[in-house]
């Protein structure tokens, strides 16, 4: 049977996560700190759970399995897998300088597809800032010598972030998340990640983490990104919510909304929707169930689902492919 789902999220507890996801956005953890919330996922690392209805207590992944994979929508047949991860990250302490590989690439040596991510920064501590490529183009020598003698941080792109700022990552972009920033990550479905630098942290076993230094030099762009950091477009169609643009891409595309009043919105054949609330709550009405939503909440739309009406007062972020 099809109907919005609401879905229980897979909690990591990274050793740069703090307790906001607990605190603020109602995770229900035993886990001392929470640095992801994986609110959208069919990923073998941590799979979505379903919370209402028949299907409560299943897998996503089984869920899509009985249903069949036309719940997806068109856009999805050209990806042989379940495109999309949605994640809410709390970087208490900043993360690692990482890269992410290509399609390509992660396929031949990882056994799964690559990464391309974007961030919409959620909320961010006064002074906050986050490494984004590099402040110009350098060779693969001197990024490899920068990585061994311990300079490398003074080649990156220093970026001072906002609450509302957007990052598109391409795979192959360096990059690290910041301490004191509140991110919701839309990505490929993928969890290839390649450590380049760690600031010397050891990791739980007393040991320090593992660098993948190798791989991070085949597949880094060596270069500053070409994108800004902001959201494509604004959008006027909606007279009862400010609503913009985020990212648009192959893989993805998303919306954020600012919800006053009423809405109302179409899961069309072409696509699954997920909203992700950011704050606020909102009810969700539609011929085939209805669903509550609050903050820190993700729902799943299954393609075709058709017209549905929201009501409350409500940020999101709704994801489709």
């Amino acid at each position: 049977m099809l109907y919005p789902l609401k879905l229980t999220a897979p909690l990591k507890d990274y050793l740069w996560g703090g307790t906001r996801l607990k605190t603020e956005y109602h995770k229900e953890t035993a886990l001392e700190k929470v640095a992801e919330s994986w609110e959208l996922s069919c990923h073998k690392d941590g799979e979505s759970i379903i919370a209402n209805g028949e299907a409560a207590g299943k897998k996503l992944s089984e869920y899509i399995e009985a249903e069949g994979k036309g719940i997806l929508g068109s856009n999805a047949e050209k990806f042989p897998y379940f495109p999309l991860l949605i994640k809410l990250i709390d970087a208490k302490d900043s993360l690692s300088v990482q890269v992410h590989p290509d399609n390509e690439y992660a396929l031949r040596v990882e056994g799964e597809y690559g990464k391309t991510e974007m961030w919409y920064i959620v909320d961010c501590e006064p002074g906050a800032s986050l490494l984004y490529g590099f402040k110009h183009r350098i060779s693969k020598e001197e990024f490899e010598r920068r990585i061994r003698d311990d300079t490398l941080l003074e080649v990156c792109n220093k970026v001072p972030v906002h609450k509302g700022d957007v990052f598109f990552i391409d795979s192959g972009t360096l990059h690290a998340i910041g301490a004191g920033i509140l991110i919701c990550e839309i990505q490929q479905n993928s969890n290839s990640t390649y450590r380049i630098y760690d600031f010397g942290r050891k990791g739980a076993d007393g040991k320090p983490r593992e660098l993948h230094v190798e791989k991070a030099l085949d597949v880094t762009r060596l270069e500053p990104p070409v994108r800004e950091p902001r959201a494509l477009s604004g959008i006027d169609l909606f007279p009862n919510a400010a609503a913009s643009l985020l990212a648009s891409c192959e893989y993805f595309t998303v919306y954020k909304f600012s919800m006053e009043d009423d809405l109302s919105l179409n899961a069309s054949p072409a696509s699954f929707q997920a909203i992700t609330v950011l704050d606020g709550s909102l009810k969700l009405h539609s011929e085939q169930g209805d669903l509550e939503l609050s903050k820190g909440e993700t729902g799943f739309l299954p393609a075709g689902l058709g017209n549905y009406l929201l009501k409350g007062r409500a940020e999101f972020i709704l994801s489709e492919v």
